[in-house]
């Protein structure tokens, strides 16, 4: 791939692991989604949502189940692919391989109206904006979305609470540092509370108003192999050396099998960013 940026490189690298992506990756918390609905006010049946970055479709099928109609554009061949598998029960959702930034979606219901202006009520993206160009980004969201749509945005990170987190995670650094993927000097572990929240850069667009911000956090235990599992879909792991992987999976292995009941208890927390097409 000669010629492109290491950014796109990197957003490239998840097609690799389309079929491992929906059960390795985790599931958003029921809360969450409960919040996009109401404060959004979207109604299932009446309005129609676009994704963007939909991957294996695992923010798609809650809403999916909820009975909306989705548009999803994912840049993976094989993601999208996997999309469609996992979404074939559900005849109000389409999935499109292509780039958002270029995407232009098909003329379904609700899509766009006589006069050229966006029809979608909401544009959301899970886990996936930090990968779309931030020149176009707004401004496409913008134009998909009918007047007072609204764009919504959040992404799972990894967060270590004040008290009570699992101490792994320090203790596995020196393995990160051994091979070279060590955290850089001063780095801090984020709560869900120092979650880097996306009001300035959508108030900088210009497009959107009445920003409003939700934190979510939830917990997940996992056996060594499914912890494994779920850094195969990273593309900081995907993009290691075999050396590198074999080392750090191999430390996760010997030291959970220390552990009495053999688990981890990574936290996991979201902000969840939304704001008005003005």
């Amino acid at each position: 791939m000669d010629g492109i940026s290491e950014r796109e490189r990197l957003r490239r690298t998840f097609d690799a692991v389309a079929e491992e992506y929906q059960d390795a990756r985790p599931e958003y918390p029921e809360a969450l989604y409960e919040a996009l609905i109401s404060l959004t006010g979207v109604t299932a049946g009446v309005d129609e949502l676009c994704e963007v970055g939909c991957a294996s479709g695992k923010a798609t099928l809650p809403l999916a189940r909820r009975g909306f109609a989705i548009s999803c554009v994912e840049l993976g061949g094989a993601l999208a692919a996997e999309a469609r598998r996992n979404l074939a029960g559900f005849g109000r959702v389409r999935v499109d391989h292509g780039d958002f930034e270029s995407w232009a979606p098909g003329q379904s219901a609700g899509t766009v109206r006589d006069d050229g202006v966006g029809g979608f009520g909401l544009l959301f993206a899970a886990t996936a904006w930090h990968w779309i160009d931030p020149a176009v980004k707004y401004r496409k969201a913008w134009s998909l979305l009918r007047p007072g749509g609204h764009l919504a945005f959040w992404e799972a990170s990894h967060v270590v609470p004040e008290s009570g987190g699992d101490p792994f995670f320090a203790e596995i650094q020196d393995v990160y540092d051994e091979i070279g993927s060590g955290m850089p000097s001063g780095w801090v572990s984020p709560t869900t509370e120092t979650l880097r929240d996306g009001r300035a850069e959508i108030e900088a667009s210009k497009l959107f108003a009445d920003v409003t911000l939700q934190r979510f956090e939830w917990e997940i235990r996992y056996t060594a192999d499914e912890y494994i599992r779920l850094l195969e879909t990273f593309s900081s792991n995907l993009v290691m050396a075999p050396w590198q992987r074999e080392r750090l999976y191999g430390e996760i292995r010997r030291r959970l099998a220390a552990r009495p009941d053999g688990l981890l208890r990574r936290h996991w927390g979201a902000v969840l960013n939304l704001a008005r097409r003005q």
